[in-house]
């Protein structure tokens, strides 16, 4: 089979396609086809050395992919072969067939195409582990977004429409602020050029925002702390900005408010049934029609290390996939 391969700790442009042998099928795992493969930031981080994650050379990168199961161990019941699916994985999903563990392998909905079941899991995920198990976000109330123009933050703006919030989207640049309006946003601003304070002001009647979904941090985090209702629940979904923000005790206390750190791979590894469970909920309203899942780039395995670029240059706009040249 073909799989991209890292040899040694780089750049995208250090990667290589390779023929592989097909890789081993143990007790409680299942193999995919794969047709369809998500990229993440974290996997520039993993080929770079600087993931928690850190495979014996030489390894596929991939932590999540969508295809067929073409063979299940003997000690799985809960799957079968000829079952389309999503699976999530430390590593190997950059390659025409993988192995997964029964457990990080759930079943698709018939209408949902390949290339977008493999962005899904990590990005609908993360969403919902922050705005239903951290924030709780109830209808009516008000959720301000940033960075709406990357995978995870317009997945947080679908579950939070779906939610039925009101959702306040921001990005960096005009161009990525209709990429937010497009994907359903009530208002969309330049988090760059407009005051983020001030336009919430406006959005809200004076009121605040209920809960905030922050992948950027530093002083955008610290601006929309200062946008809150009071009884509000900010979310630290990354760090895009590359600073940590710097947390106002005294702002907290004076609007009762809450803040959650979220790290997905974090709770992969803590809480694996939360996040299967809230996938599978996620599934379920896709085939009810009440998400709008978005595809932005699309590239063969072939040409993972352009991909992975993308990413790194952080110039993406949704969710970047590779797909593997099968059919549907």
């Amino acid at each position: 089979m073909r799989a991209i391969r890292c040899r040694f700790w780089g750049e995208p442009e250090t990667l290589g396609l390779d023929e592989v042998t097909t890789p081993p099928l143990q007790a409680g795992q299942v193999r995919i086809l794969v047709h369809a493969a998500g990229v993440n930031y974290a996997d520039v981080l993993m080929i770079g050395g600087k993931f928690h994650h850190k495979p014996a050379f030489p390894f596929s990168p991939g932590l999540e992919l969508a295809g067929v199961i073409s063979e299940v161990a003997a000690d799985v019941r809960s799957l079968r072969p000829g079952q389309r699916v999503l699976a999530l994985v430390a590593d190997g999903a950059f390659a025409e067939e993988a192995v997964a563990a029964a457990g990080d392998v759930i079943v698709l909905p018939d209408a949902m195409e390949f290339a977008i079941a493999a962005g899904f899991a990590r990005t609908y995920g993360a969403a919902w582990i922050g705005l239903v198990e951290q924030a709780r976000l109830r209808p009516g109330e008000v959720l301000l977004v940033h960075g709406v123009s990357g995978g995870v933050a317009l997945a947080a703006l679908d579950v939070g429409k779906a939610l039925g919030a009101t959702v306040i989207a921001s990005a960096g640049t005009a161009d990525k602020v209709a990429v937010a309006a497009a994907g359903g946003a009530d208002h969309a601003m330049d988090y760059v050029r407009e005051d983020i304070r001030e336009q919430v002001r406006i959005l809200t009647d004076g009121r605040g925002v209920d809960v905030v979904f922050d992948p950027i941090g530093g002083e955008v985090f610290e601006r929309s702390l200062r946008s809150c209702a009071w009884g509000a629940r900010l979310i630290m979904a990354g760090f895009e900005s590359g600073r940590a923000p710097q947390i106002q005790g005294n702002l907290l206390f004076a609007r009762n408010a809450a803040v959650f750190g979220l790290n997905w791979d974090s709770c992969r590894e803590r809480a694996p049934m939360a996040v299967s469970d809230g996938i599978r909920t996620l599934l379920g309203w896709f085939a009810e029609d009440r998400l709008r899942p978005h595809t932005a780039h699309r590239f063969d395995l072939a040409e993972a290390p352009q991909a992975l670029r993308l990413l790194a240059d952080r110039t993406t706009t949704g969710k970047v996939v590779l797909t593997t040249g099968r059919d549907r």
